[in-house]
């Protein structure tokens, strides 16, 4: 375990097992389609998440990236910034949007609203993490992998200032390293 980590939430093999019955799950809800999802990463704590995830998706998927921020430091805030842009047109699509963590929902909201604004069919989240605790704006995702306590964590993508991104594990950052 790294030396800023207080605890582990979930051990790789844990997140691997889950990632396993959320495919399996997305491929069943989408499998009778007229064409499967484009799934949208949310760069970059989405990353490890989406390379995990797709192995475990039995259809014949297409993925791209979006990089869209609200944070500064270890707080999410609501000024959403999009730096880059899908390079796949959404139109008459459907869209699974991947997301490394769903906190306040700020961010997503921005993201959903500007994929149906550009034509998506439709748009349902799959998260690796979710804390609705921290939710200040009504928000499900359609598919989660572990919900998670009103803690400060990184890892397997996940990042404080980052770092700790690749850490093959979820954890809690200890305190004194972002206080």
């Amino acid at each position: 375990m790294h030396k800023n980590v207080k605890k582990i939430l979930f051990t790789e093999a844990e997140i691997i097992a889950r990632s396993t019955e959320l495919g399996a799950a997305i491929t069943n809800d989408y499998r009778d389609r007229e064409r499967p999802p484009l799934l949208v990463a949310l760069l970059r704590g989405s990353v490890p998440f989406l390379a995990e995830l797709i192995k475990h998706i039995d259809l014949d998927i297409q993925y791209d990236f979006m990089d869209v921020t609200s944070y500064a430091g270890t707080e999410s805030g609501g000024d959403i910034k999009i730096l880059k842009d899908l390079d796949t047109s959404v139109q008459d699509l459907d869209i699974l949007l991947v997301e490394d963590i769903v906190d306040t929902g700020r961010t997503l909201d921005a993201v959903i609203s500007l994929l149906k604004n550009k034509g998506a069919r439709s748009v349902k989240i799959v998260t690796l993490l979710d804390k609705p605790s921290r939710r200040v704006l009504e928000m499900k995702p359609d598919y989660v992998g572990f919900e998670v306590p009103n803690e400060f964590v990184v890892g397997f993508g996940m990042d404080y200032n980052q770092l700790y991104r690749g850490l093959p594990y979820i954890g809690v950052l200890k305190e004194e390293c972002y206080q």
